[in-house]
């Protein structure tokens, strides 16, 4: 790969990543039982961004896969799955876990969840958002039943599965190493593991 920079994406933490057009991201899933939420906003604010919704209708799928442009609210292009080892039934449905949705499950008020992550790194990029749009879970196993329910079970990548995406519109992509400690989301450990992520410029 040419001009790759690596970093981390701490265990239950978020971060942003910079990306020009034709700018490569490689998400690692180290351990093989993380779930990343994913967000992509167009460069220079937040009121276009990836909508999961509009790539279900412009898609007709639940699930993605290598080849397809993931578009953004007002239909533009904004990401394309260039590569992806994992099995790649990345979800599209479920919304980003929220600190009222730990309390619920009765383990408190503070718990670290994706949507405070989301707020706080874009917070870091001196942008304030209000709604949380959905994310696009990378790596979460939540298959869908008789065309209706919903199952949540353990991730079935294995370590070192990744998913390589190429920018087709310069953006912000936000990144939600997922902190889930309820349900069988992150492997059914109740232990968030830390993500690599390689930035580069494609194949050499």
């Amino acid at each position: 790969m040419q001009n790759e920079t690596r970093l981390i994406l701490e265990a239950a933490q978020g971060r942003a990543v910079t990306l020009r057009r034709g700018r490569h991201l490689r998400i690692v899933n180290t351990r093989g039982t993380q779930v990343v939420d994913t967000w992509a906003f167009a460069a220079g604010g937040i009121g276009e961004y990836l909508s999961l919704e509009h790539c279900r209708e412009v898609l007709q799928t639940l699930y993605y896969a290598v080849g397809d442009s993931l578009v953004t609210n007002v239909q533009r292009p904004i990401l394309k799955i260039v590569a992806d080892t994992s099995p790649g039934t990345h979800d599209t449905l479920i919304a980003a876990c929220n600190s009222r949705m730990y309390a619920l499950a009765g383990h408190g008020k503070d718990h670290a969840n994706c949507s405070d992550n989301l707020r706080r790194t874009l917070a870091g990029e001196g942008l304030e958002i209000g709604h949380v749009p959905a994310p696009w879970n990378l790596f979460m196993n939540a298959p869908v039943h008789d065309g209706r329910r919903i199952e949540f079970v353990r991730p079935t990548c294995k370590a070192g599965d990744y998913v390589d995406l190429r920018a087709e519109m310069d953006c912000l992509v936000v990144l939600s190493a997922c902190p889930d400690d309820v349900y069988p989301t992150n492997g059914g450990s109740g232990a968030p593991s830390d993500v690599e992520l390689v930035l580069h410029d494609g194949a050499a």
